[in-house]
């Protein structure tokens, strides 16, 4: 083992069920920009666990508690096959961000699954979790957390977008780091295109056989979150609440819903990238040749796309970061992005083996 670097294991569920994310990166101790993604999977979720993971959003706090129990055990269990598979022996800890459940800020409220306690028992390996909550206490939105790794990973670049279930951008104001999320992306997309039976639109195909419905268009336009000002940041229950509603008052077909999506989902992008002249485009969403191709006609910023390990792997690699962060106590949850009174050190540590 090389002592100038720290070994780590992140994990990363997203909201829009795509898998579990999985990497395995070495960070240099003086210069964490100095970094290497050495291994790195996605593990598709069986439908016993996405089907868990979609209808959590409707469990009581029971069995919200029972879940949490049984997702750290899955977390543990996948990523003990990981270590085993790749015959990693250098690791000096795993980062988990979980899976959100529950994201209301401004009600005081954030929840993610997959209790840190549960993935020590399985790999014995510290293992640093639940990164939103203290952040939500402080009086922040709890998210987004990625933005001190876009400051300390990609700093050549202006901003950073991330095209995952939602979008999201980090970017350098002065001396802050501001942040937010842009608009929903995957998750929408993927939930009507599973309406025909497909995971997600390949390339955009389906959506670009469609028609622009300017009613809807311009409905998904107003709504009142775009005009608000960062900090500020989405969830599932957002979605339900007031995106889904408006498609089914319109009654369209799945080709016009997902083309009219994406060209709200282009405009609001556009806007927000215009005063910049390059931006790094990470998460699954950048596949989306159509998706992308719309952002690129509504601006004439640069959009640069890295390996595609960045592109897939980019946010699992961050909370590899910010549990590099928490474990010496650094700051890795910034004040001026997600609204909290200070900047802080966010994350629980788990360390001892604490029988059920």
């Amino acid at each position: 083992m090389n002592d100038n670097y720290i070994y780590s294991i992140g994990l990363m569920s997203g909201t829009s069920l795509d898998g579990l994310d999985i990497v395995y990166v070495k960070f240099h101790k003086k210069d964490y920009s100095d970094f290497e993604i050495i291994h790195s999977n996605t593990i598709k979720y069986s439908e016993f666990w996405e089907a868990r993971l979609k209808n959590s959003i409707h469990l009581d706090t029971e069995l919200l508690s029972v879940l949490d129990y049984d997702y750290g055990q899955y977390l543990g269990n996948k990523t003990q096959e990981f270590i085993s598979k790749n015959k990693i022996t250098s690791l000096d800890f795993i980062a988990s961000h979980g899976h959100t459940v529950l994201h209301q800020p401004d009600n005081g409220i954030t929840f993610q699954v997959g209790d840190g306690q549960q993935i020590y028992n399985v790999t014995n390996c510290t293992t640093v979790s639940d990164f939103r909550t203290q952040d939500v206490q402080l009086g922040g939105q709890g998210a987004p957390l990625v933005p001190i790794g876009d400051r300390i990973l990609f700093s050549e670049y202006e901003a950073c977008v991330n095209l995952g279930g939602f979008a999201n951008i980090s970017y350098e104001y002065g001396d802050n780091r501001i942040a937010f999320d842009i608009c929903p992306v995957n998750i929408v997309m993927n939930y009507y295109s599973k309406k025909i039976g497909l995971d997600y639109d390949d390339k955009g195909i389906i959506a670009s056989k469609g028609s622009v419905h300017e009613g809807l268009l311009k409905d998904l336009n107003s709504l009142d979150y775009y005009s608000r000002k960062p900090p500020k940041s989405l969830g599932l229950e957002w979605v339900f609440r007031y995106v889904y509603p408006l498609f089914d008052d319109y009654k369209l077909d799945v080709e016009d819903v997902l083309r009219t999506f994406i060209e709200h989902t282009a405009q609001q992008i556009s806007i927000i990238i215009h005063p910049f002249n390059n931006v790094l485009f990470t998460g699954g969403g950048v596949y989306n040749d159509f998706l992308l191709k719309r952002i690129q006609i509504h601006s004439k910023t640069q959009i640069i796309l890295p390996p595609d390990d960045i592109i897939n792997y980019k946010e699992a690699l961050i909370f590899s970061l910010l549990g590099v962060l928490k474990i010496h106590e650094k700051i890795n949850c910034l004040s001026s992005v997600t609204g909290a009174k200070i900047n802080h050190s966010s994350g629980k540590i788990f360390n001892q083996n604490i029988s059920d």
